[in-house]
């Protein structure tokens, strides 16, 4: 008996490896030194006005009103005044409003999320007529404008003698969230594989065991992900609380006070952006406890449906 041993010839072209995919090319574009340098790019670009804001708001008044944040390396200048007059000085410092803000902002978050959970479980899991052309309908309401309702919901306030209270700044935000909250928290819930939900209802559960054992843990991700939208919207809202809460003092958010930094006359317009930086703390934290949820949530909630 003989062997013959025969040496491996070439690949065979059409055999040689798995066929290259517009993905790969893509991926492999994004992670090119040039792709990098782009992208440095446009972070240097993205972070540079915010670090000049930044110095500007430690920069002493005659050096703000004088000259542009760049000259401080050349005269290097810092203070904590504008900080002390924004939180501390003259006749509205910005304590009461940071309070106000909180006030305006949580129940703001709270009673959509509420709200569009339990919708968003109808929508999904329970059958009942013209379900879909009501789901439909609601997602339809994202496209209208928030200018279009500002003055019917005012009336309405005015009419009931609601307005210039917190409730009319958290109906309004409320009733503006649900159609993007019902919209986003559906989707994810719809993605909950349905053998959990039967298995459940043959052990005996009912809707409400359903919703608060099985489907609020796994939609943890999804809600987490609009709070973050919600509050950043809120906190950073003016409109909203000019035209409902009527800027008054005891109802004003921050952003009301912020607008208000430069007066009349310009006077105090070197105090807005140490008013900025104290503003975007609580978002900053809000968004770094919440960020491990951010990106899932988000892509189950709106990629899939």
């Amino acid at each position: 008996m003989t062997v013959v041993d025969s040496a491996p010839g070439p690949p065979t072209p059409g055999l040689a490896g798995p066929p290259s995919t517009r993905s790969a090319a893509a991926r492999k574009g994004l992670s090119s030194p040039w792709a990098s340098i782009a992208a440095l790019v446009i972070a240097v670009l993205w972070t540079l006005p915010t670090f000049g804001l930044f110095l500007s708001s430690f920069r002493p008044e005659r050096d703000v009103r004088r000259t542009g944040w760049w000259t401080f390396f050349a005269n290097p200048d810092l203070t904590f005044d504008n900080y002390a007059d924004v939180l501390l000085g003259g006749s509205q410092p910005l304590g009461g409003f940071f309070v106000n803000s909180i006030l305006i902002t949580i129940p703001s978050v709270a009673i959509p999320i509420i709200l569009a959970t339990m919708a968003a479980y109808g929508f999904a899991w329970i059958r009942f007529p013209l379900r879909d052309t009501l789901f439909v309908a609601i997602f339809a309401l994202q496209i209208v404008p928030l200018q279009v309702a500002l003055l019917p919901l005012l009336e309405i306030f005015v009419g009931t003698g609601l307005n210039g209270t917190f409730w009319t700044v958290w109906i309004a935000h409320s009733t503006f969230a649900l159609p993007l909250a019902i919209f986003l928290l559906h989707n994810s819930m719809r993605e909950i594989p349905s053998e959990l939900v039967e298995a459940a209802r043959v052990d005996g559960a009912g809707h409400v065991r359903i919703f608060t054992t099985i489907m609020l843990p796994l939609m943890k991700p999804a809600i987490a992900a609009f709070a973050v939208f919600q509050f950043l919207w809120v906190w950073n809202d003016l409109l909203v609380a000019l035209v409902f809460a009527g800027g008054t003092l005891d109802v004003a958010p921050l952003t009301v006070r912020l607008a208000n930094l430069a007066g009349s006359r310009g006077s105090d317009w070197h105090l807005l952006a140490p008013g900025a930086f104290v503003a975007i703390i609580v978002p900053l934290v809000v968004f770094l406890a919440l960020q491990r949820y951010f990106v899932r949530g988000l892509l189950a909630g709106s990629v899939k449906g």
